[in-house]
């Protein structure tokens, strides 16, 4: 990867301990990618490792909050933050079912633990990001300049995918609060259209490659990087089910010129996140 023109930014990262990566709602991933990545419990030196190995130089590294509570903890996001701030980017997650006390949390993680972003799994809690319950959030978000970043498309755990569907859910949100800036995970696949349809049409909607290799982006994405999205679309890996590595590796196939691949890889997750160089 050493020809690659900047240091990637890698929009979608987790490092968790071995009781997120037994849950059993995980099972369907591990048979897509099984491996000891996505079955044991790593230290961060081999994520950071893996990430030398990817030419990544910054990771935007994910909590994650269910209905039965954190799985991977925003402290423990930030310890490895704090341990590495020049490699990791803290991205909050919070108890939807409790929205004040989500706002109060996710305040504590930007202002106390610097996070840039905050990430809800739209089919982890059953529900699309239009429902009551993220708008104080959202808020919360715009007031505190900070990336909303959610998963769309069909949900890779044995779990509905409806509330990732794009339109109407994602078109609501970005139409009430268009100061927001909305990272769409996982491309949005079987409703890609929609999905690029929503980052055309708004200034502040993006789309992130998470959970899909370089070898299996759809036509359909590749066109819009190529194209009038060069400015819209994120590298993401989903780390550690999808290590950077072998999400670049095909990564020449899509045939970009070099201010579009810089656009991709680096240039637009800084701009979109806010990150300093």
């Amino acid at each position: 990867m050493s020809s690659q023109p900047a240091a990637v930014i890698d929009a979608w990262m987790q490092h968790p301990g071995q009781t997120w990566l037994d849950d059993e709602m995980f099972a369907s991933l591990r048979r897509w990618k099984p491996g000891p990545f996505s079955e044991t419990a790593q230290p961060v030196e081999t994520t950071l490792d893996m990430m030398d190995r990817a030419g990544v130089g910054q990771g935007l590294l994910s909590a994650w909050w269910g209905p039965s509570g954190p799985m991977i903890g925003n402290d423990d996001v930030a310890a490895v933050c704090a341990a590495h701030p020049d490699r990791f980017v803290g991205v909050a997650s919070v108890d939807l079912a409790k929205p004040m006390a989500a706002v109060a949390e996710l305040r504590r993680c930007v202002e106390t633990l610097g996070f840039r972003a905050l990430r809800v799994l739209p089919w982890l809690w059953g529900l699309p990001p239009d429902d009551r319950r993220y708008y104080p959030l959202y808020a919360a978000c715009c007031e505190l300049d900070i990336t909303f970043c959610t998963q769309v498309g069909h949900a890779g755990p044995l779990r509905s995918s409806a509330p990732g569907r794009p339109i109407p859910h994602l078109d609501n949100v970005a139409l009430e609060f268009p100061e927001l800036r909305i990272v769409g995970g996982h491309i949005g696949v079987p409703w890609l259209d929609e999905m690029i349809s929503l980052a055309t049409k708004y200034p502040n909607v993006y789309i992130d490659t998470s959970a899909y290799t370089c070898a299996r982006y759809p036509a359909a994405l590749v066109d819009y990087l190529r194209g009038h999205g060069r400015r819209k679309v994120l590298f993401g890996s989903n780390h550690p089910f999808w290590p950077a590595a072998d999400c670049l590796a095909e990564l020449r196939s899509l045939g970009l010129d070099e201010p579009t691949e810089q656009a991709f890889l680096h240039d637009n997750a800084a701009r979109v996140f806010g990150l300093k160089p």
